[in-house]
């Protein structure tokens, strides 16, 4: 088993910091929505440190790793700073993904990736309310999308009762645990918990492109749209993916799962 530390002060290279490390945010990019990516990883012991140090060397100050018990029978979770999509997409080193594949790591369904968005990059609660609605009402294509239904992110009827409590970040989101499709319980970010873990880089960048993209396709959309439009019907929105250029990877994500209308 590799050592792990609570040591905040020490070298960082390579270390894999205990489960509740969390330092100060960096912010990558220029918003105004920020993503955090969360990437569990099943790292094999022989190699534990090895793999470390290569994400360590690859990704230096944008992103650190922590130990988390619950990735069996072990591994890590990689974390990034707030980057925006525009930044992650060209800055952040892909390549690694491949690296972690060919060292022996793997990430799937029984592990996640976690997407926080920045709730200060929501135009206002009613916003919120909107992107959290687009998910909840379209969870058969959201779940396929993500690869995976897990008790780690449920699509519970509680969870979509409060939506409008989760938007306005009241205290009545607190009878929900944070096991839910989004989980509204950090203070500064939504976080998205769908999606199943992956290396593979169209299905990452997948995840981040969703969460950006249902951030802006919701930000405009209107009473009139949902009402006489359909604006929160699965195929309006996958339209409208198709005539972005910039979420390629979850337009082709979808067309590979037959998600797209």
């Amino acid at each position: 088993m590799p050592e792990h530390t609570d040591c905040d002060s020490c070298d960082s290279g390579g270390r894999v910091w205990n489960y509740n490390y969390k330092p100060d945010p960096r912010f990558f990019g220029h918003g105004p929505v920020f993503l955090g990516l969360e990437l569990e990883i099943v790292v094999p012991s022989h190699n534990y440190q090895v793999c470390a140090s290569t994400v360590s060397d690859h990704v230096r100050d944008l992103a650190y790793l922590k130990y988390d018990s619950s990735i069996e029978p072990l591994g890590f979770e990689l974390v990034t700073h707030p980057m925006d999509y525009r930044f992650a997409m060209e800055q952040f080193p892909w390549q690694l993904l491949e690296r972690l594949r060919n060292l022996g790591c793997r990430s799937d369904q029984n592990v996640g990736i976690h997407v926080h968005v920045s709730r200060d990059g929501f135009d206002s609660a009613a916003h919120i309310y909107r992107w959290a609605k687009l998910i909840y009402r379209n969870e058969p294509q959201t779940v396929a999308l993500a690869r995976r239904r897990s008790t780690y992110a449920e699509f519970s009827t509680t969870a979509r009762e409060r939506v409008k409590h989760t938007a306005k970040n009241d205290m009545h989101r607190y009878g929900l645990n944070r096991y839910q499709a989004i989980n509204p319980h950090p203070r500064q970010s939504l976080e998205l918990r769908v999606f199943a873990g992956s290396l593979d880089l169209q299905q990452v960048q997948a995840a981040l492109a969703f969460a950006a993209a249902t951030v802006e396709y919701t930000r405009t959309l209107t009473s009139t749209d949902v009402i006489q439009q359909h604006g929160w019907d699965w195929d309006q929105f996958t339209a409208w993916v198709n005539q972005h250029e910039e979420y390629a990877p979850l337009a082709a994500e979808m067309e590979v799962l037959a998600c797209a209308s």
